[in-house]
This record gives structure tokens, sequence and C-alpha cells, in this order.
């Protein structure tokens, strides 16, 4: 008997989680849905395990192949400057939806007391801070770390070096291929988990706030999806327009991972996904291990949208009027700030505590969202995702190396 698709196993875990953790809220004694968290943290873990291997081999490959330092300073450069145009963009697009919709006002929401503890640090967000975190103490600890950013950044050193030494770095080129493709296949092992996982997270967000929480915010909620779906089908769909990409049948490809990242409110859930469904595109295999790994530090879209629209809203809660000198200045220094951000559950909420310190506004503000974070988690984590295909077919393009006529969609695992 032939299974479901993954996309339908997937989905099929996300309607099992939503019945078992309505069905079993958490209570003093006895089974509940967050039971189950188990698996998803077990589905993450395994994630996590293959992340780094697999950036490594396919970005020095990649690289190898790009030849000089000439063609990586030049893919590079494009790679960058279309980042920082998309978060621009994302950035924003949050500004314009908390604006318009003001929630923070239209909910007036009961103001956490002083002192309420958050479990969340502000970080001093200064330049140095920025410029020495991109560069590893030791590729081992940035493995050990999965500091994506870190592993990208000796990637590049590692990959130009194989290629400047000729025939000696073929036999490297073919041993980190051989290992990609391991990687590969390991990867569709972790992936068969994958329904499992799913269904372990629903399970224990439904069973932890309960579906009650989103109707009382539901609409803060309906503000912020309803800002990522503009980005997801107004912006991004008409820079693909621009460029060339056809959106529609892109979305299509990366359907599996987008539901993937949404369900485990985490974008590097879904990273060995979106490298195969990208190869299945047309996207030049180059350019995804180049620019794809490159993106899950440096474009993660959903994750900006939300930083000025959750910092904008928090000021609205609490009757703080941002200037739009105030608004710009807080977009340029989440511009610089929130690059090398990881693509895990909460880590956008440390971003947001340093902003708002910058602002003056009380760090109990983060308690307003904490509720419902991963909810809203979820829809960011789908929309970088999305961003980071986009920006993936886009360099291809520029670079001449994408298949205009993508080969039909298969699933990665049966």
């Amino acid at each position: 008997m032939k299974l479901p698709n993954l996309t339908t196993r997937i989905f099929l875990g996300m309607v099992l989680g939503i019945l078992i953790g309505y069905l079993f809220p958490v209570t003093e004694s006895g089974f509940s849905g967050t039971d189950l968290s188990i698996l998803s943290k077990v589905f993450l873990r395994l994630i996590k395990m293959i992340i780094g291997p697999l950036v490594f081999a396919t970005l020095v490959v990649g690289i190898a192949k790009l030849g000089d330092f000439g063609t990586v300073g030049r893919i590079g450069l494009k790679t960058l400057g279309y980042f920082y145009f998309a978060t621009i963009l994302s950035l924003i697009t949050g500004l314009l939806v908390v604006n318009i919709m003001k929630p923070g006002e239209v909910m007036s929401l009961p103001l956490p007391p002083k002192g309420t503890d958050t479990g969340i640090e502000a970080q001093k967000l200064t330049f140095e801070n920025f410029i020495t975190h991109i560069f590893p103490n030791s590729f081992a600890e940035a493995l050990a770390n999965n500091e994506i950013l870190q592993i990208v950044v000796f990637s590049i050193f590692f990959g130009v070096a194989v290629g400047a030494i000729g025939e000696q770095g073929k036999v490297m080129v073919k041993a980190l291929d051989a290992l990609s493709h391991v990687m590969f296949k390991v990867t569709s092992y972790v992936m068969a988990f994958a329904p499992f996982g799913v269904l372990g997270a629903i399970a224990a967000v439904v069973a932890q706030q309960g579906l009650g929480i989103l109707a009382g915010y539901a609409y803060l909620i309906l503000c912020f999806f309803g800002g990522l779906l503009f980005f997801l089908f107004v912006v991004l769909w008409a820079i693909c327009l621009v460029v060339g990409i056809p959106y529609v049948a892109l979305l299509k490809e990366v359907r599996t991972a987008i539901i993937l990242s949404f369900s485990t409110a985490s974008s590097e859930a879904s990273f060995p996904q979106t490298i195969e469904a990208l190869r299945r595109f047309g996207c030049s295999e180059r350019i995804i291990s180049f620019v794809l790994p490159l993106g899950y530090s440096f474009n993660l879209d959903g994750s900006m949208l939300y930083m000025t629209f959750a910092t904008a809203f928090i000021a609205q809660a609490y009757g703080v009027p941002l200037s739009l000198e105030q608004q710009i200045t807080m977009m340029l220094t989440l511009m610089i700030t929130s690059k090398g951000i990881a693509g895990v559950p909460r880590a956008s909420l440390v971003i947001i505590a340093g902003t708002m310190s910058l602002f003056n506004l009380p760090i109990e503000g983060l308690a307003l969202l904490l509720g419902i974070d991963q909810v809203l988690d979820m829809g960011r984590s789908a929309t970088s995702v999305a961003g980071n295909a986009v920006a993936t077919c886009i360099i291809s393009k520029w670079e001449g190396e994408f298949r205009t006529q993508p080969r039909e969609p298969e699933e990665v695992v049966a």
C-alpha cells in the first residue's frame, strides 16, 4: 500500500495535533497534548543534526565550482544586495500594517505589571557585536552550536581555497560532493519523521494555550497574518513578475517546505526540503548551495516584518507615539542588527527586546506577545522560506543559470 505524499502526511499531522491538543489540554495530572512535544523536539534536533554538515558540503562544492574570488564576490554582492532590498520591503510592510490597523490601540489590552519576567534578555545591539559574531572562533564550535552564518563564512574560505589548489582540490570536491549526497539520503530518513514532529508541535501549542487565546488575540493575529499574506502574494509576486520568475509555480514546488516550517515554527526545519524543491524547479545547483544558506541568516523576511510590527504594536499598547523619524531609525537599526539571526523559534524576540531598549519601551511589553508568539512564529517562518526561495531563483536568473521550464514536482520522500 502506497503512503500519501509528504505534504499530505504533514497536513494530517497538523489536524491530528489540533484534535489531540484540544481534547487533552494541560491539567494538573494525567496525559496532555504537551507530552507529545517530545516528538517535535526530537525532529528539530534531527534537523539541526544534519544542517551543519549539509551546509558545509553543499556550499564548499558550490563555491569550488564557481571558481575564483572574483566570481564568488560578484555573486555575493548581488545576493547581499537583494537581501537588503527584500529586508527593507519586509520592514516597511510591517510598519505600514501596524500603522494602518493600529492593533495596539484598537485592542486595549491590559498592560503587564512592572517587573514581569518575560524570559527574554535584551542584548546590546552594536556594530561590533554584529561583525564579531559573523566570524567563528573555531569551525568545530560553529558546527556544535549550529551557527549557520559562521559555518557559511568558514565554508566560503574553504571553498575558495579548494578551488584555488587545482587538481588536489578536485579530490576534496569529489569527497564533499559524495558527503552532500549522503546527507541528502540522511535527510530523506529524517523527513519521514516530519509528520510526527508536526503533530507533537501543534498538539503542545493547542494543549498549552488553548484555542481560546486565538479568539482573544484575533485582531492582532488577523493584522499580522494579513501583512504576511500581502508580502507573500503582492510584494514577492511583483518582484518575481519583474524578474520573470513563475511565482505561482514556485509556490507549488516549495509548498511542502512552507507547510513544514509553518507547522514547526522553524524555517530551519525545511532547509533540506527547500534545497530539493529549488533543484527541481530549475535553479542552478551551485547558486542554491551559495545563496540559500546565506538566506537563512540574512534574508528572514517574515521575521523582519514581525520585528517592526511587534515593536510598534508594543509602543501603541503603552501609548508611546513613535514619530516618522523614530520609525525610520527603528527600521534602519533592525536592518543592520537583525542579520545573522537564527531561523529558530523566538530568536526574533531577542532582537525586538534590544530595539525596545533604544526607544525606552518597557521590556515587560513583550509579555503581550508571548502567549501567541508560537502562532505568529508559524506565519513568519513560512514567509521566510518563501522569501529565500524567491531570492535563490532571482540570483539564478541574474546569473543566467535558471531553467525556464521547471520539472514536474516530485516528492523527495515517498
